[in-house]
């Protein structure tokens, strides 16, 4: 077991993503903490692979960002599920954390 705390991951970089790998050599999925500061998006991106992948709002709000212009909004407590080859970004309201998980590990 091993235990994470996202108390330690409370940095945010101005006008960009801060970027945390909370787990990184596992070989069924990979744990990642973003950060946004208010107004920065992560981009739309798809990767040409089968899994899926979450996107858990942890702190703040804003939008999941899809294919077409599409706009879902993301608040404190949200999970978005999505295919890894379905495109997908996020775009901060307010500062914003969040959580994604991968699987399989990309």
């Amino acid at each position: 077991m091993k235990l994470l705390d996202l108390n330690e991951t409370h940095e945010f970089t101005e006008g960009a993503m801060k970027r945390f790998f909370l787990v990184e050599d596992s070989e069924f999925f990979k744990i990642i903490n973003f950060n946004l500061r208010a107004g920065v998006t992560f981009p739309v991106h798809s990767h040409d692979l089968d899994g899926e992948l979450s996107i858990h709002v942890i702190e703040g709000e804003g939008f999941f960002l899809g294919d077409d212009g599409t706009e879902i909004p993301a608040r404190t407590g949200h999970i978005l599920i999505s295919e890894i080859r379905e495109p997908h970004g996020v775009r901060a309201k307010s500062d914003m954390r969040i959580v994604v998980t991968i699987a399989p590990p990309i």
